[in-house]
């Protein structure tokens, strides 16, 4: 039997180099975009919040604090080992596949954040993803998902760069290749060589709606920033969609 190949984003988002890179991020950004998200939502407490790629819980556990039931799901077995040490009453974790059926349970709002969708090779995977949310939703609940704004990023992609942490040297390289966004990390750890990939799929705001529309979910609101401001395609820095299932 031929063994199965492991995924970029199974190897890379399961290494300690990918959390060793991206350890600077803004964790006051991120959540002050979810304390604005709650309050565009106005959901009543306690709802029942699944986090999709939730990493290591950041998100899920700031939507705890505030009263809310939340499931967070990833595929990196490493993040949900270190989510799981915030498990508490209404608060658990769980290795998942986007593409999978996430259960027999039913969610007032699923999140899918920071460019968490488009990774995979084919238009077919995208649905099945946007398919298992539809099942996942209670009727009337709510998906919020966080893409880059393709058209911007494209257009101010910065070729190269290197980012120090410690004693690794990152290489960063970043290109657009067979309809994705790519970017190669290369360094050097304990005198060995490494490369790792990030690719994403180079969404339209036209691709999404009409995975919305295949899936049967309905748009209510399209964001450009973390402030929830209306999307401009030149100007904006996200996509942010909210949508419905009927």
């Amino acid at each position: 039997m031929k063994e199965k190949q492991e995924s970029w984003f199974e190897s890379w988002f399961d290494s300690t180099w990918y959390h060793l890179l991206y350890r600077n991020r803004n964790e006051a950004e991120a959540e002050g975009f979810v304390a604005s998200l709650m309050q565009v939502l106005n959901l009543p407490v306690p709802s029942r919040i699944l986090d999709l790629a939730c990493g290591k819980g950041r998100h899920s556990r700031y939507l705890h604090s505030l009263g809310h039931e939340v499931l967070g799901v990833d595929l990196a077995a490493n993040s949900i080992k270190q989510a799981s040490a915030w498990k508490a009453p209404g608060l658990d974790f769980r290795v998942g596949d986007m593409r999978e059926a996430q259960g027999n349970e039913e969610f007032d709002l699923v999140l899918n954040l920071f460019t968490s969708f488009g990774y995979f090779d084919s238009e077919e995977d995208n649905l099945k993803v946007l398919e298992g949310i539809r099942s996942a939703l209670k009727p009337g609940g709510r998906l919020l998902l966080d893409f880059m704004n393709t058209a911007s990023v494209i257009r101010n992609l910065v070729p190269e760069s290197t980012e120090q942490r410690d004693d690794t040297t990152f290489h960063l390289k970043r290109f657009v290749e067979n309809g994705k966004i790519c970017k190669s990390i290369q360094f050097e750890s304990d005198g060995k060589s490494f490369e790792f990939r990030e690719q994403v799929q180079a969404l339209s705001q036209k691709d999404f709606l009409s995975y919305f529309q295949k899936s049967g979910l309905d748009v209510v609101l399209l964001s450009g920033d973390y402030r929830m401001n209306p999307f401009d395609e030149i100007n904006s820095d996200r996509m942010i969609f909210l949508v419905r299932k009927p």
